[in-house]
């Protein structure tokens, strides 16, 4: 059975939150210190890109890339892209 994943990572400090919700139908959120940046509404299998902005001065553009596997079912990777430095987003439970 599909399940939602959060990930989440504090960065230049504002705090960043992607919602993946389960299967395919489910939507993609993208949460800038608690407020929707971007939104999908179903995702599909392989990358799925949203865009966001840290506020600031100057503002600070980024990606995050969700990555489901094609072949496979399994968790779906979060990686934020910002100043052209790719990390990996901490996945974190939610019960």
């Amino acid at each position: 059975m599909s399940r939602s994943h959060h990930f989440h990572m504090d960065q230049l400090g504002h705090s960043i939150t992607v919602n993946v919700g389960p299967c395919r139908d489910g939507e993609i959120e993208l949460l800038v210190n608690g407020k929707v940046v971007a939104y999908r509404k179903e995702h599909s299998r392989g990358m799925n890109v949203l865009c966001g902005e840290l506020p600031g001065e100057p503002s600070h553009p980024f990606r995050v890339l969700v990555r489901e596997p094609h072949l496979v079912p399994s968790t779906p990777r979060c990686t934020l892209e910002l100043d052209g430095i790719e990390q990996p987003m901490p996945e974190r439970l939610v019960i």
